[in-house]
Order: structure tokens, then C-alpha cells, then sequence
């Protein structure tokens, strides 16, 4: 295949599938990550699409959001990994601190997690013994936690968004306002130094602005493909996070220049 046809199939995909990773595509067209590299770049000069860290989406898609099977189906390697590593962080685990108190009366600590496939991940991974007051607005991970025997499960209530199942708008807000809890995870479409947090919907963006003046501690879960990524909407900075939890295919030096700006960095 020859340049131009493996840039024209690639453009395909990145506007089909809304982003394109470079070693996804050194497997499909086989040939090395370079050459991925610089189909891209070459991509990216025509103006068909930008590039971000890892790969590409299409140009003037800044608002493109997959539907919520989409999304669980990219990185989920990487995503196990993310929300296995945040277990520590839960209250009353081993590097956890424990919580003063949860708005139900039960558990030993409270948390927030945020609407997400990578939230949902852990959701699923917290253990049976674990005692804890969850407060969340997405109904994918209110489902994996409703038969939990420690938990005291809070679901906030809203307009439901069908592509990602999240609870929206002015009774989201407002029950967002009433909470204190330890600890928020965090979920987000994009993150940079420079873009802060984004995500591709303004009401999405609405409630996570609540969710992190919502809790003490802000951890955040997304995995490197999202890194250098901007949304339309944003509703916060890097430095509103206290921790970021992804995973090894952000490199050393973007880590190290994420955690001189202030934000702890774990790579999973």
C-alpha cells in the first residue's frame, strides 16, 4: 500500500472511530510506529486531523463523543490497571486515610465516583468487605455497586445523557452542592497542562465543576491516550487534582513535568 492510500484509510478510521492510536495502526497496516507518525503528521499538516499523544482524532471534532460501549472498549488494559491501582486510594485502605463520617451514617469513609467506563471498572474491583458511602450520578456504575453488601449507595438523580448513562442538569447539581465526601473520582474526555480538563458536552461539564468542589481529595483516573486531548467544554485545571492515576504509556517526562505543576502522578 502506498502512502497516500494508507493516509486515506486512516483518515477513515480516525472519522469513523473518532480518534486512531499510532501502534493500532503499525498493526493494521504493518508497518512501524514512525510510519504511523508520520502519516499523521502528514495528516495533521492538511488540516484532516490533530494530532494528540498516542495518536490522532479528526479535525474540528473537538465535540466528538463516542457512545458508552465505544468507550469501554479503548484502553481497557490500560483502564483494569488505572482502577485497580486506585483501590489504595479508597478510605480506610492501606494508603487510603480513613473518612470522619459519610452523609448516610454507615461506612468509614465517602466517596464520589464520577460518571465513566474507567469508574465503572472500579466499582466493579472494590472488595466485599469494603465499608464505604458512594455517591454517584452514573447509572453503569450504580448498577455494579447496588448489591454490595458494605456499601451505602447514594445515586444522584438528574437528566440521563444516553451516550454516557450520567445524570445532568439542575437536580444534579443541587444534590452535588449537599455533599462533603473524602474522596472524588474523577473521570474526563481529555486532560493537558495547558487545556486543564474537558469534556466534548457543557452540561457533563456542569456537574464535574460540582463534583470537585464536592469532596477533600480529587483523584483523577484517565488513561495516556487522553493526554494532550481537548474538548469544548472545560470544567477544571490539572491543578484542581491531587492525584492523577494512569498509565505507563504516559511517558516519564510528561509525568514528571505533570507532577512539577503540582499533581501527583501514579503510573499503572
Amino acid at each position: 500500500m502506498y502512502a497516500p492510500e494508507r493516509q486515506q484509510e486512516i483518515l477513515r478510521l480516525a472519522r469513523e472511530g473518532g480518534r486512531v492510536d499510532v501502534l493500532s495502526l503499525a498493526e493494521e497496516f504493518q508497518v512501524t510506529a514512525e510510519t504511523v507518525r508520520r502519516d499523521l503528521k502528514a495528516l495533521d499538516r492538511a488540516g484532516l486531523v490533530r494530532r494528540v499523544h498516542g495518536g490522532a482524532i479528526p479535525a474540528g471534532r473537538l465535540d466528538f463523543e463516542p457512545d458508552l460501549a465505544e468507550r469501554d472498549a479503548v484502553a481497557a488494559d490500560e483502564k483494569l490497571r488505572i482502577a485497580r491501582a486506585a483501590l489504595a486510594e479508597l478510605p480506610g485502605s492501606e494508603n487510603g486515610e480513613r473518612g470522619t463520617g459519610s452523609p448516610g451514617g454507615r461506612g468509614f469513609g465517602s466517596v464520589i465516583l464520577d460518571a465513566g467506563t474507567t469508574s465503572a471498572r472500579l466499582a466493579a474491583e472494590i472488595p466485599l468487605e469494603a465499608e464505604l458511602t458512594v455517591v454517584t450520578h452514573g447509572l453503569p456504575v450504580a448498577a455494579r455497586l447496588a448489591d454490595h453488601p458494605g456499601l451505602t449507595l447514594h445515586l444522584v438523580g438528574g437528566r440521563i445523557r444516553h451516550r454516557t448513562r450520567a445524570a445532568v442538569d439542575d437536580w444534579a447539581l443541587r444534590a452535588y452542592r449537599e455533599i462533603n465526601a473524602d474522596v472524588l473520582f474523577l473521570a474526563t474526555n481529555g486532560f493537558s497542562l495547558e487545556g486543564g480538563l474537558t469534556t466534548p458536552d457543557l452540561a457533563e461539564a456542569a456537574v464535574k465543576r460540582a463534583l470537585i468542589r464536592a469532596a477533600r481529595r480529587v483523584v483523577l483516573l484517565a488513561d495516556s491516550g487522553k493526554f494532550e486531548q481537548r474538548h469544548f467544554a472545560r470544567f477544571g485545571d490539572l491543578s484542581d487534582v491531587d492525584l492523577l492515576i494512569t498509565d505507563t504509556g504516559l511517558s516519564p517526562d510528561d509525568a514528571l513535568a505533570i507532577e512539577r505543576a503540582g499533581t501527583e502522578v501514579v503510573r499503572a
